[in-house]
């Protein structure tokens, strides 16, 4: 079980989480929210990638302060971005990092990197340069380098964002047919229907947790208060524009930097 109790963190003075407790026991869960809500930092909390500034994050009641390796080997993190996940140079060799110190042996790594391209679609290309795949290609690499390892958990941070609609069903029928424990961040509401449970997070709280429906219902008409209220805000320029301005993620920059300070390449430790 992930537990988190009473999780606040911080970057560089700006709260992104707030005193956040939750039990997370269902095999599949959504959290969706708006660019800065605190969503990709709860989810990098619960590998150990960010130690919460306060309060504890529990795996099965295992401290990721203390426990942070131990902890990245049961729980894997798939990015939105495959590129900053990919770190070989082809596709065998990324899979196969994932492994290293695993006490496997070279044969055994060679056949169990060759099942798991064969099982996501890769196999063709497994000494092609991993650069070269294509988005879609590459997401399901980055996949493939984690599911590798064997975790029992997989917390995926927005993996469709950068794709194209063939590759979002792609991604979603895959995560659909794993044995793991789901933790899924998403802008594509639709692709949460069957799912066990959503939450949805507002200004580093979790403001809603339930059934998917209504959880999506709950956050649409947050934004579309939001939405409304900033164009009662704004008085309209010249050519019917408004004044104000989309607000930027503040979380993703400080996120980034907070993460970088803290080691990237951490994931490793744990086969990502």
């Amino acid at each position: 079980m992930l537990q988190l109790e009473n999780v606040t963190h911080a970057y560089d003075g700006r709260v992104v989480l707030r005193d956040v407790s939750l039990r997370l026991t269902e095999r599949r869960i959504g959290l969706i929210g708006a660019n800065g809500s605190g969503k990709s930092t709860l989810a990098r909390t619960l590998n150990g990638l960010i130690v919460p500034d306060s309060g504890r994050v529990l795996v099965d009641g295992r401290d990721t302060r203390k426990h942070a390796r131990e902890i990245r080997r049961r729980v894997g993190f798939v990015f939105s971005d495959a590129t900053t996940q990919i770190l070989m140079p082809t596709v065998a060799e990324d899979v196969a990092i994932g492994l290293r110190g695993s006490g496997l042996s070279a044969a055994e790594i060679d056949a169990r990197v060759d099942a798991i391209l064969e099982r996501h679609g890769l196999a063709g290309h497994r000494d092609h340069p991993a650069h070269l795949l294509s988005g879609g290609q590459k997401q399901m690499l980055a996949l493939a380098s984690v599911l590798v390892t064997e975790p029992e958990f997989l917390v995926c941070d927005e993996p469709t964002t950068l794709l194209d609609l063939h590759n979002v069903k792609v991604i979603e029928r895959t995560l659909r047919e794993l044995p793991q424990r789901i933790i899924l961040l998403t802008h594509h509401l639709d692709s949460l229907a069957d799912f066990d449970r959503v939450l949805v997070m507002d200004d580093g709280r979790v403001v809603f947790d339930g059934e998917p429906g209504e959880a999506v219902a709950h956050y649409t008409g947050l934004m579309e208060r939001r939405a409304d209220e900033r164009a009662e805000a704004s008085p309209p320029m010249a050519g019917g524009r408004f004044a104000g301005a989309v607000e930027s993620s503040e979380e993703g920059s400080a996120m980034g930097a907070s993460v970088r300070r803290a080691g990237e390449r951490a994931p490793l430790e744990s086969g990502r």
